[in-house]
């Protein structure tokens, strides 16, 4: 293949999208660096001038995909909660449905043996993580409870939207709104951002 001429940038930024494509479809053991320089028609010399090892390069594809789903829900002050709410979903899914081969290897990384790799992705969680507290602060006052209803629901939109991109048996409308009741009714506001009463489960009724 002929070489193609690129900025340090652009070259970079092609090697991590022809990794997060390979890495998305086979296991990391199964994705040879050789054929990472075929495929961005370079030379393995200049792949390792980038990313010194393979584990390096696998960090650095999952970190880029982090980077780039945080800066494209990154809330807008200028909205209100729950038009952020909105807002943050929309941008999300569209993310995952335009960019399914990096969601897909962000999300191997979560499974990891690697501890560092795994840590690339806790990142990006604990990022979205607190963004949704601060967001719940404005309509209630937070507790514990706040932060674990938050880290579960981001699993939880992690397994939807995996599923959806294997079988897309709803519409991305569907399910924006499906992941923004769940949220709701996980840190404990309606629909307005009212603050729902407490509710105790596993108890006897009151006589």
């Amino acid at each position: 293949m002929r070489r193609t001429r690129l900025t340090s940038e652009q070259r970079r930024e092609q090697l991590l999208a022809v990794g997060a494509g390979l890495f998305a479809e086979r296991p990391y053991d199964e994705v040879w660096i050789e054929e990472v320089a075929e495929l961005a028609a370079v030379s393995r010399g200049l792949l390792y001038h980038y990313f010194p090892t393979k584990r390096d390069f696998f960090a650095a594809v999952v970190r880029a995909e982090s980077e780039r789903i945080l800066a494209l829900t990154e809330p807008d002050p200028a909205l209100g909660v729950l038009d952020q709410l909105v807002a943050g979903l929309d941008a999300y899914l569209e993310y995952v449905e335009a960019h399914r081969t990096g969601y897909l290897v962000m999300h191997r990384a979560a499974v990891s043996v690697d501890e560092g790799i795994r840590a690339v992705f806790e990142e990006s969680v604990a990022v979205q993580q607190q963004r949704i507290v601060d967001a719940v602060t404005a309509l209630r006052e937070p507790d514990d409870t706040v932060r674990v209803a938050a880290r579960g629901w981001l699993m939880f939109v992690i397994s939807v939207c995996l599923d959806w991109l294997e079988r897309a048996t709803v519409t991305r409308a569907e399910l924006r709104d499906l992941c923004a009741r769940t949220l709701l009714a996980a840190v404990g506001v309606d629909a307005d951002g009212r603050p729902l009463g407490a509710q105790h489960f596993g108890q006897a009724p009151p006589a």
